[in-house]
Protein backbone atom coordinates (compact mmCIF):
# COMPACT_ATOMS: atom_id res chain seq x y z
CA UNK A 1 0.00 0.00 0.00
CA UNK A 2 1.74 3.23 -0.92
CA UNK A 3 1.68 6.50 1.68
CA UNK A 4 0.77 9.11 -1.52
CA UNK A 5 -2.43 7.65 -2.57
CA UNK A 6 -3.63 6.66 1.36
CA UNK A 7 -2.88 10.87 1.62
CA UNK A 8 -4.57 11.86 -1.38
CA UNK A 9 -7.85 9.80 -1.09
CA UNK A 10 -7.83 7.73 2.32
CA UNK A 11 -11.70 6.68 2.14
CA UNK A 12 -10.90 5.29 -1.44
CA UNK A 13 -11.62 1.53 -2.16
CA UNK A 14 -8.82 0.58 -4.36
CA UNK A 15 -9.60 -3.06 -4.80
CA UNK A 16 -12.79 -4.09 -7.19
CA UNK A 17 -16.12 -6.08 -5.86
CA UNK A 18 -15.78 -9.52 -6.08
CA UNK A 19 -19.04 -12.25 -6.86
CA UNK A 20 -20.68 -13.92 -3.81
CA UNK A 21 -19.18 -17.21 -4.90
CA UNK A 22 -15.98 -15.72 -4.87
CA UNK A 23 -16.61 -14.62 -0.99
CA UNK A 24 -17.22 -17.81 0.13
CA UNK A 25 -14.39 -20.08 -1.75
CA UNK A 26 -11.89 -17.07 -0.37
CA UNK A 27 -13.34 -17.52 3.32
CA UNK A 28 -13.09 -21.27 3.49
CA UNK A 29 -9.28 -20.91 2.15
CA UNK A 30 -8.25 -18.21 5.12
CA UNK A 31 -10.57 -20.50 7.40
CA UNK A 32 -8.30 -23.97 6.53
CA UNK A 33 -4.84 -21.96 6.24
CA UNK A 34 -5.82 -20.35 9.05
CA UNK A 35 -6.31 -23.74 11.66
CA UNK A 36 -3.65 -25.22 9.82
CA UNK A 37 -1.14 -22.40 10.38
CA UNK A 38 -2.48 -23.00 14.46
CA UNK A 39 -2.34 -26.75 14.20
CA UNK A 40 1.66 -26.53 13.21
CA UNK A 41 2.57 -23.53 15.86
CA UNK A 42 1.30 -25.62 18.53
CA UNK A 43 2.94 -28.74 16.98
CA UNK A 44 6.18 -27.04 16.94
CA UNK A 45 5.41 -25.14 20.33
CA UNK A 46 4.94 -28.55 21.84
CA UNK A 47 8.28 -29.88 20.88
CA UNK A 48 9.89 -27.21 22.68
CA UNK A 49 7.88 -27.73 26.26
CA UNK A 50 10.58 -28.27 28.12
CA UNK A 51 12.52 -24.88 27.27
CA UNK A 52 9.36 -23.23 28.19
CA UNK A 53 8.68 -24.96 31.23
CA UNK A 54 12.12 -24.10 32.47
CA UNK A 55 11.23 -20.04 31.52
CA UNK A 56 8.52 -20.09 33.38
CA UNK A 57 10.00 -22.07 36.42
CA UNK A 58 12.32 -18.86 36.43
CA UNK A 59 10.31 -16.43 38.32
CA UNK A 60 10.76 -19.39 40.68
CA UNK A 61 14.16 -19.89 40.74
CA UNK A 62 15.50 -17.68 43.58
CA UNK A 63 13.16 -19.67 45.95
CA UNK A 64 13.86 -22.69 44.95
CA UNK A 65 17.53 -21.94 45.15
CA UNK A 66 17.06 -21.13 48.60
CA UNK A 67 15.15 -24.64 49.16
CA UNK A 68 11.97 -22.93 49.73
CA UNK A 69 10.30 -24.85 47.29
CA UNK A 70 9.85 -27.56 44.77
CA UNK A 71 8.03 -27.12 41.87
CA UNK A 72 6.24 -30.39 41.12
CA UNK A 73 3.31 -32.83 39.92
CA UNK A 74 1.55 -35.06 41.78
CA UNK A 75 -0.06 -36.49 39.17
CA UNK A 76 1.11 -39.50 36.85
CA UNK A 77 -0.20 -37.37 33.77
CA UNK A 78 1.20 -33.75 35.02
CA UNK A 79 3.85 -33.61 32.10
CA UNK A 80 1.60 -34.04 29.47
CA UNK A 81 -1.05 -32.16 30.41
CA UNK A 82 1.97 -29.53 30.96
CA UNK A 83 2.98 -30.48 27.47
CA UNK A 84 -0.97 -29.58 25.73
CA UNK A 85 -1.35 -26.28 27.70
CA UNK A 86 2.10 -25.13 26.66
CA UNK A 87 1.39 -26.23 23.09
CA UNK A 88 -2.21 -24.95 23.18
CA UNK A 89 -1.15 -21.11 24.85
CA UNK A 90 1.87 -20.80 22.91
CA UNK A 91 1.00 -22.25 19.64
CA UNK A 92 -2.14 -19.61 19.41
CA UNK A 93 0.73 -17.02 20.47
CA UNK A 94 2.82 -18.00 17.69
CA UNK A 95 0.44 -18.10 15.19
CA UNK A 96 -1.32 -15.03 15.59
CA UNK A 97 0.61 -13.12 12.99
CA UNK A 98 0.05 -15.59 10.37
CA UNK A 99 -3.97 -15.91 10.69
CA UNK A 100 -3.95 -12.94 11.19
CA UNK A 101 -2.61 -11.92 7.70
CA UNK A 102 -5.16 -15.09 6.46
CA UNK A 103 -7.43 -12.74 7.84
CA UNK A 104 -6.66 -10.01 6.53
CA UNK A 105 -6.56 -11.54 3.23
CA UNK A 106 -10.65 -11.65 3.51
CA UNK A 107 -10.82 -8.77 4.75
CA UNK A 108 -8.59 -6.23 3.19
CA UNK A 109 -10.60 -5.48 -0.38
CA UNK A 110 -13.96 -4.22 1.72
CA UNK A 111 -11.44 -1.66 3.37
CA UNK A 112 -10.62 1.53 2.22
CA UNK A 113 -7.34 2.89 2.55
CA UNK A 114 -7.48 4.54 5.60
CA UNK A 115 -9.21 1.60 7.48
CA UNK A 116 -6.35 -0.98 6.26
CA UNK A 117 -3.48 2.29 7.18
CA UNK A 118 -5.35 1.90 10.87
CA UNK A 119 -5.38 -1.93 11.11
CA UNK A 120 -1.56 -2.48 9.78
CA UNK A 121 -0.36 0.30 12.05
CA UNK A 122 -2.61 -1.78 15.61
CA UNK A 123 -1.29 -4.77 14.21
CA UNK A 124 2.71 -3.61 14.25
CA UNK A 125 2.37 -1.10 17.38
CA UNK A 126 0.23 -4.12 19.11
CA UNK A 127 3.00 -6.61 19.08
CA UNK A 128 5.47 -4.34 20.15
CA UNK A 129 2.46 -3.04 23.01
CA UNK A 130 2.25 -6.93 23.77
CA UNK A 131 5.81 -7.18 23.35
CA UNK A 132 6.40 -4.64 26.75
CA UNK A 133 3.26 -6.02 28.37
CA UNK A 134 4.89 -9.61 28.61
CA UNK A 135 8.64 -8.49 29.87
CA UNK A 136 7.47 -6.14 32.30
CA UNK A 137 5.45 -8.98 33.58
CA UNK A 138 7.65 -11.60 33.21
CA UNK A 139 10.84 -9.85 34.34
CA UNK A 140 9.23 -7.26 37.48
CA UNK A 141 6.12 -8.44 38.33
CA UNK A 142 6.57 -12.39 38.31
CA UNK A 143 8.98 -12.73 40.57
CA UNK A 144 7.71 -10.20 43.21
CA UNK A 145 4.20 -11.95 43.06
CA UNK A 146 6.11 -15.53 43.66
CA UNK A 147 7.69 -13.86 46.37
CA UNK A 148 4.70 -12.16 47.86
CA UNK A 149 3.00 -15.52 48.37
CA UNK A 150 6.00 -16.71 49.86
CA UNK A 151 6.05 -14.01 52.84
CA UNK A 152 1.94 -14.22 53.38
CA UNK A 153 3.00 -18.18 53.87
CA UNK A 154 5.29 -17.41 56.31
CA UNK A 155 3.34 -15.19 57.96
CA UNK A 156 0.91 -17.64 58.30
CA UNK A 157 3.20 -20.03 59.50
CA UNK A 158 2.39 -21.97 56.48
CA UNK A 159 5.24 -24.50 54.90
CA UNK A 160 4.86 -24.44 51.57
CA UNK A 161 7.79 -26.92 50.62
CA UNK A 162 6.46 -28.32 47.06
CA UNK A 163 4.12 -26.83 44.96
CA UNK A 164 2.28 -28.15 41.80
CA UNK A 165 2.87 -27.29 38.58
CA UNK A 166 -0.79 -27.66 37.56
CA UNK A 167 -1.18 -24.58 39.79
CA UNK A 168 2.03 -22.78 39.16
CA UNK A 169 2.32 -22.66 35.39
CA UNK A 170 -1.48 -20.67 34.66
CA UNK A 171 -0.47 -18.59 37.05
CA UNK A 172 2.45 -17.17 35.51
CA UNK A 173 0.68 -17.55 32.25
CA UNK A 174 -2.07 -15.76 33.37
CA UNK A 175 -0.21 -12.88 34.20
CA UNK A 176 2.04 -12.16 31.20
CA UNK A 177 -0.51 -12.70 28.45
CA UNK A 178 -3.28 -10.53 30.35
CA UNK A 179 -0.52 -7.48 30.73
CA UNK A 180 0.41 -8.00 26.75
CA UNK A 181 -3.25 -7.89 26.43
CA UNK A 182 -3.99 -4.62 28.62
CA UNK A 183 -1.22 -3.26 26.92
CA UNK A 184 -2.75 -2.89 23.74
CA UNK A 185 -5.73 -1.25 24.77
CA UNK A 186 -4.47 2.35 24.50
CA UNK A 187 -3.05 1.52 21.09
CA UNK A 188 -6.68 0.69 20.17
CA UNK A 189 -8.22 3.22 21.27
CA UNK A 190 -5.86 5.52 19.40
CA UNK A 191 -6.99 3.47 16.08
CA UNK A 192 -10.25 4.37 16.82
CA UNK A 193 -9.75 7.65 17.45
CA UNK A 194 -7.87 7.49 13.59
CA UNK A 195 -11.00 6.14 12.00
CA UNK A 196 -12.88 8.84 13.76
CA UNK A 197 -15.41 6.40 16.07
CA UNK A 198 -14.41 8.27 19.06
CA UNK A 199 -12.91 11.73 20.13
CA UNK A 200 -10.65 12.60 22.67
CA UNK A 201 -13.51 14.42 24.32
CA UNK A 202 -15.43 11.57 24.83
CA UNK A 203 -12.33 9.81 26.31
CA UNK A 204 -12.41 12.22 28.89
CA UNK A 205 -15.92 12.28 29.86
CA UNK A 206 -15.30 8.46 30.29
CA UNK A 207 -12.32 8.48 32.32
CA UNK A 208 -14.11 7.80 35.43
CA UNK A 209 -15.14 4.47 34.08
CA UNK A 210 -12.07 3.69 32.93
CA UNK A 211 -10.05 3.85 36.23
CA UNK A 212 -12.75 2.14 37.75
CA UNK A 213 -12.71 -0.65 34.61
CA UNK A 214 -8.67 -1.03 34.84
CA UNK A 215 -9.09 -1.85 38.53
CA UNK A 216 -11.57 -4.22 37.97
CA UNK A 217 -9.46 -5.94 35.29
CA UNK A 218 -6.26 -5.98 37.76
CA UNK A 219 -8.88 -7.34 40.14
CA UNK A 220 -10.41 -9.97 37.44
CA UNK A 221 -6.76 -10.81 35.25
CA UNK A 222 -3.86 -11.06 38.18
CA UNK A 223 -3.70 -13.36 40.93
CA UNK A 224 -5.62 -12.50 44.11
CA UNK A 225 -3.19 -9.92 45.51
CA UNK A 226 -2.94 -6.11 45.88
CA UNK A 227 0.33 -5.86 44.60
CA UNK A 228 -0.52 -7.08 41.37
CA UNK A 229 -3.50 -5.31 40.82
CA UNK A 230 -2.34 -2.18 41.31
CA UNK A 231 0.37 -2.86 39.28
CA UNK A 232 -1.96 -3.71 36.25
CA UNK A 233 -4.80 -0.84 37.01
CA UNK A 234 -1.87 1.88 37.11
CA UNK A 235 0.09 1.69 34.26
CA UNK A 236 -3.31 0.64 32.34
CA UNK A 237 -4.78 4.39 33.69
CA UNK A 238 -1.32 6.10 32.37
CA UNK A 239 -1.19 4.26 29.20
CA UNK A 240 -5.42 5.58 28.96
CA UNK A 241 -4.30 9.24 29.54
CA UNK A 242 -1.46 8.80 27.32
CA UNK A 243 -4.31 7.43 24.25
CA UNK A 244 -6.42 10.71 25.29
CA UNK A 245 -3.45 12.97 24.37
CA UNK A 246 -2.68 10.70 21.16
CA UNK A 247 -6.09 11.27 19.80
CA UNK A 248 -6.15 14.66 20.46
CA UNK A 249 -2.68 14.79 18.88
CA UNK A 250 -4.73 13.26 15.51
CA UNK A 251 -7.36 15.74 15.81
CA UNK A 252 -5.58 18.92 15.40
CA UNK A 253 -3.62 17.37 12.76
CA UNK A 254 -6.89 16.74 11.31
CA UNK A 255 -8.03 20.21 11.44
CA UNK A 256 -5.05 22.05 10.25
CA UNK A 257 -5.04 19.71 6.93
CA UNK A 258 -8.54 20.79 6.42
CA UNK A 259 -7.77 24.42 7.50
CA UNK A 260 -4.56 24.50 4.81
CA UNK A 261 -7.52 22.97 2.31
Amino acid sequence: MKLRPLIKNPDEYNDPPRPFFEHIVALRACLIHAVLAWAVCCIVVGVFSPLVLAWLKAPAAALEQAGKIKIVSLNLTGGFSQIMSIAMWGGTAVSFPVVTYFVLRFVFPALTKREKAAILFFLLGGAVFFGVGVVFAYGQLAPNVVRFFDVINGWLGLSVTEVQVENYVPLILKLVLAFGLVFQVPLLLFVLGWLGVISSDSLRSWRRFAIVLAFFLGMVLTPPDPMSQILMAVPLVLLYELSIWGVWFKEKCSFAEKDKS
